[in-house]
């Protein structure tokens, strides 16, 4: 009863991590240029970590394609996207 919780949040991370791989597969799919697609992803990463956010507040991240106050953490291992190439 104790351990519940936790496997279903689990489960639920997986499944949630599955479709995130779906979903970037699927776009690759629909603009035949895959690379395309993982150079954007990287241009996003790259910028989010060289211009400074500073209109962001914890109160508008939520309207980023990036989060903007995110760090190496443990809680990283625990994020439903998987990391950008």
């Amino acid at each position: 009863m104790i351990l519940a919780p936790f496997a279903a949040t689990l489960i639920q991370l997986a499944v949630s991590r599955a479709r995130e791989y779906q979903a970037d597969e699927s776009g690759a799919e629909l603009t035949h240029n895959p690379y395309g697609l993982a150079n954007a992803l990287q241009k996003l990463e790259d910028a989010s970590k060289r211009i400074p956010m500073l209109t962001a507040s914890p109160s508008s991240s939520h309207l980023f394609i990036v989060k903007p106050f995110t760090r190496a953490t443990l809680a990283n291992l625990f994020s439903t996207h998987p990391p950008i190439p």
